[in-house]
């Protein structure tokens, strides 16, 4: 074993972050532009169902907390593309591979969102399912994606309750509007579920990623957790689980939850999910209608970096 990775492995022991200049194995450096890359497009992708609602929202203040919500989002993701820049990824290889289908964003965000409750139920299952994994990141081993972690995870947090509280009104309104509520749990509840990724058994990368602290907990461990923080939520609003399976374990202090559907799960991940073509193809044309101001504002860098080497020269 070499010097360098005898301090890189120090670190890791020592929970002392990796930062961009130290030396890390090519591995760890690919590990990390790949959960980064994937954590970006799907902050990206995330935009587009609840996009759609913005002109649809049922009150002017939920469209003002939805159209906040969207650009926060857009936020993540620059956090967490500008992460992966620090280990030599180039954003335009990432988006080039998200289009092409070779690089992979969340799982959730190929489902429609078919009523307003649906996008109350992606801010408080999706985002309080994505709470509990990126919380964990903030001490993730490499220094830039937990320092992005943090503040992503504080505005997720608010988006979160704003969902919660969207559910509640429904929860609490008409009967309609109560089977809305529900409606928009049963469709998301097992899609939420499976964003943690498979179980612990089929998963190829977690162990590695848990050795270099990429990963803290498990994915099987972060679903559990999950599901304990999120069932006496279901029950608060009057809506129920659709799980005939769940049941809470006295000897275990945790819930018991039925089996999930993993060919779904591996069939979207596939490209066959309900709306991966469409999501595809919406960021497709957004990069390349986006082509011409990314090119603008390479030129005038170019010439704001040869005026200031004209300066200095002179």
């Amino acid at each position: 074993m070499n010097n360098q990775q005898q301090i890189f492995d120090q670190k890791i022991e020592k929970d002392i972050s990796i930062e961009p200049k130290d030396w890390m194995p090519d591995a760890y450096r690919k590990t990390l532009i790949r959960q980064i890359g994937q954590h970006a497009h799907s902050e990206v992708v995330g935009m587009l169902p609840e996009g759609n609602w913005i002109t649809r929202a049922p009150t002017l203040k939920r469209k003002a907390v939805l159209m906040a919500k969207v650009q926060d989002e857009a936020g993540h993701a620059l956090y967490l593309y500008s992460a992966a820049e620090t280990l030599g990824a180039d954003r335009d290889d990432m988006m080039d591979k998200l289009i092409a289908g070779r690089m992979k964003y969340s799982s959730i965000f190929n489902y429609p969102t078919l009523s307003w409750a649906d996008v109350a139920a992606i801010g408080w299952l999706v985002d309080g399912a994505a709470i509990v994994n990126q919380v964990a990141l903030c001490r993730t081993s490499y220094g830039p994606y937990a320092r992005a972690m943090v503040r992503v995870c504080k505005e997720e947090s608010f988006h979160q309750r704003q969902g919660f509280e969207a559910m509640m009104q429904l929860a609490n309104g008409t009967p309609e509007q109560k089977q809305l509520a529900q409606d928009a749990v049963n469709r998301f509840w097992w899609p939420a579920l499976m964003m943690f990724g498979p179980s612990d058994d089929n998963s190829p990368n977690s162990a590695q990623s848990m050795q270099w602290k990429v990963k803290l907990f498990s994915n099987d461990d972060l679903r559990q957790k999950f599901v304990d923080n999120t069932v006496s939520q279901v029950l608060q609003l009057g809506l129920t689980v659709p799980d005939p399976d769940l049941k809470f374990n006295e000897d275990t202090g945790h819930y018991q939850f039925g089996e999930i559907n993993w060919d779904e799960f591996f069939a979207i991940l596939a490209g066959k999910g309900p709306c991966n073509h469409e999501r595809i193809e919406a960021r497709r044309k957004a990069w390349e209608g986006g082509k011409w101001v990314r090119d603008s504002a390479a030129v005038y860098a170019q010439k704001q970096q040869q005026q200031s080497q004209a300066q200095k020269v002179a």
